[in-house]
């Protein structure tokens, strides 16, 4: 691309942004935010919330709104990256009390990823509210799941507050096989499924995805002024290394070489936004990952200069890929480490969801034919999602 087309792309790809900050912050309202919907279903009741810490109605959260309210919460549920302050990816996270309101926290990524029993005691609803990626190794997706199989065990509601996919878009990546469920990735959805975190569980109910084909008794506060259309750029960032709107449009990209030898730039100020290896050394670009309090305590390659790939301005210099998959990176970075076998690691098969993507890139098949091959798939799970959408495509 010349340097014409360059800056055409920079100034379409601001424009883009531009109009996503302005439906963020303009007309579209979130369901956190439609607090005349929900509050009134809270009065005389005792909750448990799922949230954390992008769990905002503006700059106030959540949890501090229904207290200040005078809604009786009895307990907090807290994901992956914790409930006030994020945590690093995989930190375990253990039962605490908040320090603001000194409600008992009680964790779903430690011990447990599932409520139990005795952890509904006395409880009538569970308010969720956690802001999705879009993605399926996401992790929030399986907590939303596991909550909602512990609530119908139990016999206790859920209120699903939505927010909107910042990957909503669009459809793609390999759909899921059965034997590859995990916790990065329970259902048979494609990597990026173009579906709020309402309507997914919309269709975890609809598809009878819960254990034993039990039911949730759901509901969903929706969106104002929202469609798969719309770009919504995330006030808060949903975790603590996807903390910008183009490593959020990379992540559906980049996360599959958290399967493999190379380094996305945990560690750096650039997480998700970069990629390389001490071993890349036809590249030029260089980082060194080092450990970050709250992001990243021991980063593969820590400390080491990394060589590879910077992406930093990769839609600002390329609008026309917004709304893919890339896997042209993943099959450089494979070249360049001398298209080995142990390029892989036992990880990449449950992003992938299957074992497929790891032979056909082993197999040097090249890029068109490996997305030709997902095609049955994506037209089969487009229609099933077909069902359960509350916003127009």
């Amino acid at each position: 691309m010349n340097n014409n087309g360059m800056k055409v792309g920079k100034i379409l790809f601001a424009f883009v942004l531009l109009l996503a900050k302005l439906a963020s912050f303009g007309q579209l309202k979130c369901g956190a935010e439609r607090t005349e919907a929900y509050f009134p279903l809270l009065k005389h009741k005792e909750i448990a919330v799922v949230a954390n810490p992008a769990s905002m109605i503006g700059k106030v959260h959540l949890v501090d709104s229904l207290y200040r309210a005078g809604i009786k919460i009895s307990v907090i549920f807290s994901p992956e990256h914790g409930f006030r302050k994020f945590l690093e990816a995989g930190q375990s996270i253990v039962n605490t009390v908040d320090s603001v309101t000194k409600i008992p926290i009680i964790s779903l990524y430690g011990k447990k990823n599932k409520p139990v029993k005795t952890d509904f005691s006395d409880i009538d609803l569970v308010v969720f509210d956690l802001q999705d990626a879009g993605v399926r190794f996401y992790t929030y997706l399986s907590t939303l799941t596991y909550i909602m199989e512990a609530c119908a065990e139990n016999n206790v509601p859920v209120l699903l507050l939505d927010r909107p996919n910042p990957n909503g878009f669009y459809i793609d990546g390999p759909v899921l096989e059965e034997q590859f469920s995990s916790f990065v990735g329970l259902h048979q959805v494609p990597v990026v499924y173009g579906m709020t975190i309402g309507e997914y569980a919309q269709m975890i109910n609809g598809e009878g995805w819960l254990k034993n084909g039990v039911i949730c008794d759901l509901q969903v506060i929706a969106l104002q002024n929202y469609t798969h259309h719309s770009l919504y750029q995330l006030p808060v960032n949903p975790s603590p290394n996807l903390r910008s709107m183009n490593a959020i449009y990379l992540y559906p990209s980049l996360c599959f070489f958290e399967g493999t030898k190379i380094s996305v730039g945990r560690g750096t100020g650039f997480p998700f936004e970069v990629f390389g290896h001490p071993g890349m050394i036809a590249f030029s670009f260089a980082f060194v990952p080092e450990s970050i309090k709250g992001a990243v305590q021991n980063p593969i390659y820590n400390g080491q200069t990394c060589l590879g790939v910077n992406l930093r301005n990769f839609y600002a210099d390329h609008p026309e890929w917004l709304g893919s998959i890339n896997l042209s990176w993943l099959i450089m970075a494979f070249k360049a480490m001398g298209s080995k076998p142990d390029f892989f690691n036992d990880y990449f098969d449950k992003l992938a969801g299957n074992s497929t993507l790891r032979n056909q890139i082993l197999q040097h098949l090249p890029e068109s034919e490996i997305k030709q091959s997902w095609q049955p798939g994506l037209e089969k799970f487009k229609e099933i999602r077909r069902k359960y959408l509350i916003y127009e495509e």
